[in-house]
């Protein structure tokens, strides 16, 4: 049983960029796939795709390298945990990097990233950063 999906599913991520795989497989859930759709528009994953098999549904990640096979993603932390949860006002939101990263938040306008949540002026749960 997995206590935390969402950690999973970055988990998965990192390893697949630091072994330079080209995809990334994981159980499918609502919440990682608009996750993955975030990651997707901010350029850090070339494809998001979903795929139903044996009763069961898929996500598969196409990670995105650069030159060399140098990894679009460079880093990735979870902030908000099921034992420590993290909210955070619209104008408390972290910057990542001094801007070169993104927050990823889950609002009660959908999961977006720290920059939407800004311009829109809303807050939420604090998922994760991505670099």
């Amino acid at each position: 049983m997995m206590t935390d999906p969402i950690s999973d599913m970055l988990a998965r991520i990192r390893n697949a960029a630091l072994a330079r795989h080209d995809r990334a497989e994981m159980p499918h859930s609502h919440v990682k796939q608009h996750i993955a759709a975030v990651l997707k528009a901010e350029g850090f994953l070339d494809d998001v795709r979903v795929s139903e098999g044996e009763g069961r549904k898929t996500l598969t990640l196409v990670m995105r390298y650069g030159r060399d096979r140098a990894s679009a993603i460079d880093g990735v932390r979870r902030i908000s945990a099921p034992g420590r949860r993290v909210y955070v006002r619209f104008d408390r939101i972290p910057r990542v990097r001094s801007g070169m990263g993104i927050s990823i938040l889950s609002t009660s306008r959908g999961v977006m990233t720290d920059r939407q949540a800004r311009e829109q002026r809303v807050g939420g749960e604090l998922l994760c950063e991505v670099w």
